[in-house]
């Protein structure tokens, strides 16, 4: 028997695992939680960046667990914000996470786009280098810059 009884429960559990599975790889971390608010705090940045049509796109190929950490506090009238320096864009993830949490918010935002990198549709990736301003790529891996 699965753990809620739901399979679509324990599915998004176990792929929302996964996600901080690779976040802490990422992060170098062991610590989950802090794991948890670094995503949540880059992914925040990203979809507040990126207008609603896009956000909406990009929180589609979310897990469920991890959508709705997403859209947490999401204000679409906001949105996108102007954001085109780099320390822009790392002041808006620092903003986003506790203030106890040591993690280095640019790291955070590095560490996003790596997973996001390895978890998400190539397409959707595209599309993000399209809207967000070219200093933010500097986050995103080299591998998804030269496809």
């Amino acid at each position: 028997m699965s753990a809620t009884g739901l399979k679509v429960f324990d599915s998004t559990v176990q792929e929302t695992n996964h996600w901080l599975k690779l976040m802490m790889g990422e992060l170098g971390s062991g610590d989950r939680q802090s794991s948890f608010n670094a995503l949540r705090a880059a992914l925040h940045a990203i979809r507040d960046r990126v207008g609603v049509d896009n956000a909406a796109h990009l929180g589609a190929q979310l897990p469920m667990l991890l959508r709705g950490a997403y859209y947490e506090g999401w204000r679409p009238a906001g949105t996108p914000t102007r954001e085109r320096r780099l320390d822009d864009f790392v002041d808006h993830v620092a903003a986003g996470l506790p203030r106890d949490d040591r993690t280095n918010p640019a790291e955070a935002a590095r560490a996003c786009f790596a997973v996001m990198a390895r978890c998400l549709d190539s397409g959707e990736l595209h599309k993000l280098q399209g809207i967000l301003p070219h200093e933010v790529l500097n986050f995103m891996p080299d591998s998804v810059l030269r496809q």
